[in-house]
């Protein structure tokens, strides 16, 4: 292995997980991929990949490879990118992963933003409803909301969120407004499945008490506009991110409940790697994202 292209290659099937993806991604034939493969193995004298499952299976040799390659791989296009910065412009490819709806609403368009200002930037977004259980080291930034698991990934606080309990006026009228949160246990709820959580758990704090609500889950989807939609026409109780439900209260579609009660934040964050040696494109999309939501995030203007 004597230069970036193979580890490129290797990097480039273990993204695509098959050797049909990666044939696909990098334009040729599956058989041209599985020939490259094995002289790439013949030239090392080692197994890289077992082919004994529909889904490529990495040997500890060829996972070795793709984790320190990948790093490799990072410092040898900084570098290249560096010298181009110097001639006043970025270059490479930006792989970003998000949520659903913050993803389609708030990020899609400062992408696109931020590409047009730097056209030689290529932009790969990826929308997930699980953005933090995918394989983490095929993205260069990891968009996430909420309090962030304990991981080797550094964090960067891209705007303020709050959560909000949220109903529509009419279910107010016909079952009437909680007085604590003790009262959502016997209320309709809708919850929203993401990252694996215990999302029939809510959790308040009001001063230094604190509170722990297991709620009935009426409706439950992993698409954050869907449970919007159905709260809005008054099926049950949410509680759901500012960012995604001011402007509903703004018109009157939603009413926010125990406003003394307060739920955890749930900053929106920027997850990298590491912290020390990113790429000048992701480094310039960071400060790009922050600027898009300072001083003040659009949910809050």
């Amino acid at each position: 292995m004597n230069d970036s292209a193979d580890i490129r290659f290797l990097l480039t099937l273990r993204e695509g997980g098959s050797l049909i993806a990666a044939a696909r991604k990098l334009g040729v034939s599956p058989s041209a991929v599985t020939q490259r493969l094995q002289q790439l193995e013949k030239k090392l004298g080692a197994q890289l990949v077992n082919r004994t499952s529909r889904r490529l299976q990495f040997t500890e040799e060829g996972t070795l490879l793709c984790e320190r390659g990948a790093e490799l791989i990072q410092q040898f296009d900084s570098l290249f990118e560096d010298l181009h910065m110097r001639r006043g412009g970025l270059i490479g490819t930006l792989k970003i992963n998000a949520p659903l709806g913050f993803g389609r609403r708030h990020l899609a368009p400062a992408i696109s933003g931020f590409q047009q200002q730097n056209p030689d930037i290529e932009v790969a977004l990826t929308l997930s409803d699980k953005p933090l259980t995918g394989t983490m080291d095929r993205f260069d930034i990891v968009v996430h909301i909420g309090e962030l698991p304990a991981s080797n990934l550094v964090g960067y606080t891209i705007a303020p969120n709050a959560r909000f309990v949220c109903a529509a006026p009419a279910l107010i009228k016909r079952i009437g407004a909680p007085d604590s949160p003790d009262d959502l246990s016997k209320l309709p709820c809708i919850v929203l499945q993401e990252n694996n959580e215990d999302v029939s758990l809510w959790q308040f704090s009001k001063g230094r008490l604190r509170r722990s609500v297991r709620v009935p889950a009426r409706l439950s989807c992993n698409d954050g506009d869907v449970i919007r939609q159905w709260a809005c026409e008054g099926r049950g109780v949410i509680l759901r991110s500012e960012w995604d439900v001011a402007d509903d209260i703004a018109q009157g579609r939603l009413i926010r409940l125990l406003p003394g009660w307060k739920a955890p934040d749930a900053n929106v964050m920027a997850l990298t790697h590491q912290r020390a040696g990113l790429p000048a494109r992701t480094r310039h999309f960071m400060q790009y994202l922050q600027s898009r939501f300072r001083p003040l995030p659009p949910w809050r203007r």
